[in-house]
């Protein structure tokens, strides 16, 4: 019976120089859907030499996209945005299916993965240089920019759709050929977003995907033609990753991993704070860089706010993403399941006290999949490892703090600088927060901060490693190199 199920199996296919191949590799991951646990596809591992020819087809399509105008270059863009739209739903769906998250937060990922595609069809005006007449008598000086060649990118799994396009919209409207590795947890989403970009019409080997694991990931940070590497994921690989590619003297960003912080002054409105709050922690099963994972309360606002948020978890119905009325899916595999308990575990013997514990939830009708409920850890000891460890799932840490100061004092011990959100009515604290709170995403009464496209996705310490972001300017400074000419004429 097994051997039937895995016969009927989709095939990942790569998409090189314009075509479907199949990968010739012997190594494969089965990949199911995280709340029933039904098998799904089997997304080749592919090798270097794969990657290699993605890298060929990249490398002989450029010279002629370079060439051609930034104004037909976007004309491809546009078509791509018109698609997503007509493929909407579909879409979304898939993210649901093979990610887990609901389909209204797989609505919302893949409308801020459209939003980029918008953004880049203003590269006409985004990629403008600039120039100054008589830097000295009769001589002008004039600042363009070029592409720099083929880059790639390497994609998470907990946005499937939006995050490879804080890159490739911008890398390909710039005049770039782009590679793109998405991770072998979730390769359908990609699947359908290719088969879209197959029909637009693009030359051949200006986009490519290829499907695999670390020593595709090492093909891409080694080999000499790749200019340029984006990345998303966690602190340690994005490390690795890093060190690899700029050693190769590649341009390089990379996102990592985050704790993020959300401060509740005694003076915020309680009800929307615990509102927010407990939507940016339990939303997408707390499996986003820009969740909120610790509750700092300060005074006063610690009593009411902890019940308060302990009722919003309570409340919250867990399920399969594609029923109605869900709140909350599964995580992404067994493997992080079982580590989120283990991580429970090791705060209540720490100390903590779980006032509402998700460990053992079994969603009805779906009692296979990897579900935790929403957990809430309350007296999380200061000085453990639980506020500084990114637990990437459902759960909320609170601790607490006497003062405003001695709250941001408490995030700058964090390793993580990627988000922090501050909840109060006070237009003072507001302003003292946001100049202090040392973290490239800051939130006033919002919980999750994530720039819109025309602004950089920022990070600080070790969530980040580069100095260029995704997204906006930022996006187009990394993927262009500035040439400057000074000319003199008789």
């Amino acid at each position: 019976m097994t051997t039937h199920v895995q016969a009927e199996l989709l095939q990942v296919q790569n998409f090189v120089n314009g075509e479907w191949r199949q990968s010739n590799s012997t190594d494969a991951l089965e990949i199911t859907n995280p709340a029933t646990a039904e098998p799904l596809a089997r997304v080749p591992l592919s090798n270097a030499a794969e990657v290699n020819e993605a890298v060929r087809a990249a490398s002989a399509a450029w010279p002629e996209w370079r060439e051609t105008p930034p104004g037909e270059r976007i004309q491809y863009i546009f078509k791509l945005k018109q698609l997503m739209e007509e493929h909407f739903e579909d879409i979304a769906r898939t993210i649901t299916i093979e990610n887990g998250k609901t389909l209204v937060e797989a609505r919302g990922e893949l409308r801020r993965g459209v939003e980029n595609v918008e953004v880049a069809c203003g590269i006409p005006m985004m990629m403008q240089g600039y120039n100054l007449e008589n830097i000295s008598r009769g001589i002008d000086e004039i600042m363009y920019r070029h592409p720099i060649g083929v880059v790639a990118a390497i994609t998470p799994f907990n946005f499937p759709a939006m995050i490879p396009f804080w890159y490739l919209p911008y890398a390909i409207a710039t005049g770039n050929c782009f590679i793109l590795k998405p991770s072998e947890r979730v390769p359908l989403t990609m699947q359908k977003i290719f088969q879209l970009i197959h029909q637009i019409g693009l030359p051949k080997g200006v986009i490519n995907l290829v499907n695999g694991g670390k020593p595709a990931v090492d093909a891409l940070l080694d080999h000499s033609d790749v200019r340029a590497i984006s990345f998303v994921g966690s602190t340690p690989v994005a490390r690795y990753i890093y060190s690899r590619a700029a050693d190769k003297g590649k341009r390089v960003q990379c996102q990592g991993g985050a704790k993020n912080y959300a401060v509740i002054l005694p003076d915020a409105d309680m009800h929307a704070a615990t509102q927010i709050v407990g939507e940016s922690a339990f939303g997408c099963a707390g499996q986003r860089c820009l969740a909120l994972s610790v509750g700092v309360t300060v005074g006063k606002a610690q009593q009411g706010f902890r019940e308060a948020v302990s009722d919003f978890a309570a409340n919250l119905k867990t399920g399969y993403g594609l029923d109605e009325g869900s709140q909350m899916g599964p995580v992404i595999t067994t493997q992080s399941k079982t580590r989120i308990e283990e991580i429970i575990d090791r705060a209540v013997r720490s100390g903590a006290k779980a006032v509402k514990d998700g460990r053992g939830y079994k969603a009805p009708k779906h009692e296979s999949g990897n579900f935790l409920a929403p957990t809430i850890l309350d007296d999380v000891p200061a000085d453990s490892d639980i506020p500084k460890t990114e637990i990437f799932g459902p759960v909320l840490s609170l601790v607490h703090a006497d003062t405003l100061d001695q709250a941001i004092e408490l995030l700058s011990k964090s390793a993580y600088g990627n988000a922090a959100s501050l909840f109060t009515t006070n237009g003072a604290h507001a302003r003292r927060f946001r100049h202090a709170a040392p973290a490239g995403n800051i939130g006033i009464n919002i919980g999750v901060p994530a720039p819109v496209a025309y602004f950089p996705f920022s990070g600080w310490k070790e969530s980040f490693f580069g100095d260029l972001h995704g997204q906006g300017r930022d996006a187009i400074e990394f993927y262009t190199d500035k040439k400057v000419v000074i000319e003199r004429w008789s």
